[in-house]
């Protein structure tokens, strides 16, 4: 498949923060997104109405990550309007085919690739993990898997980039474009990406906590979750990191 694609971009009330509808030429796949705080607007449009996958994001106020929410529906607008109890949402995007081809087996079929995908990627957490999936015939498979290519190019378009795999530095990447941090015995190389900044395995930290993590917990909030998702490792005397980790940059 060609990667080139014209991506047209329709902002309903002219504001790019606002709800917003997005196409690639060619394709019968189109996207609507907007904020929670727009969330009517967003479900009153007609799109809502037709069957697709859906996701909602935001930021799990307990551990400072992103976190996103995989679905699918028959009708999105019922469907999403089920999760208003889940808090940690901002913004909602779906995609539907214009062409009201996509039944109920190709939208679980779309759920179960996207949730897998999203957990390969491991940028976001996933408010839900698990996915029934659906099998669908070889014809069907490749014809879906074409729209699931597009939306991997519309969704960072769209500002959703739970798909986007973290950046890892090129093997051949000359030393200089890593960065090195060394304190109190222990030493860590990262390296700056697009999102922010990627602390690579086998890089130490120090063991004991900053004072000030007394005032400021979330340092010690985010330490605990990466010891136990097994992303730092305790030694005698240090921590350190058993894979790469990206640290994105605060919003």
């Amino acid at each position: 498949m060609n990667d080139t694609a014209t991506v047209k971009i329709f902002l309903v009330h002219g504001d790019p923060a606002s709800v917003k509808t997005a196409e690639i030429s060619n394709w019968t796949g189109k996207a609507v997104s907007g904020p929670r705080s727009q969330l009517e607007i967003v479900l009153q449009r007609e799109e809502a109405g037709k069957p697709g996958v859906y996701f909602l994001t935001g930021i799990n106020s307990e551990t400072g990550k992103e976190r996103v929410y995989i679905g699918e529906a028959e009708i999105i607008r019922s469907r999403i309007k089920g999760h208003l109890e889940r808090d940690f949402w901002k913004t909602v995007s779906f995609f539907v085919s214009k062409d009201e081809n996509l039944t109920k087996a190709h939208i679980k079929y779309l759920e179960g690739q996207l949730i897998e995908r999203a957990k390969n990627a491991g940028r976001y957490e996933l408010e839900n993990a698990n996915s029934s999936g659906s099998h669908l015939p070889e014809s069907d498979s490749a014809d879906i898997d074409v729209f699931l290519a597009r939306m991997e190019q519309l969704l960072p378009v769209l500002g959703q980039d739970f798909l986007k795999p973290i950046s890892k530095p090129e093997k051949k990447a000359m030393k200089a474009n890593l960065l090195y941090c060394e304190i109190k015995n222990v030493r860590a190389t990262g390296k700056q990406t697009e999102n922010g900044f990627v602390v690579l395995a086998n890089s130490e930290a120090v063991l004991a906590e900053r004072p000030s993590t007394q005032k400021y917990p979330y340092p010690a909030i985010l330490r605990s979750q990466l010891l136990s998702e097994g992303v730092l490792e305790k030694s005698k005397d240090r921590l350190t990191f058993k894979k790469d980790y990206e640290f994105s940059r605060s919003p």
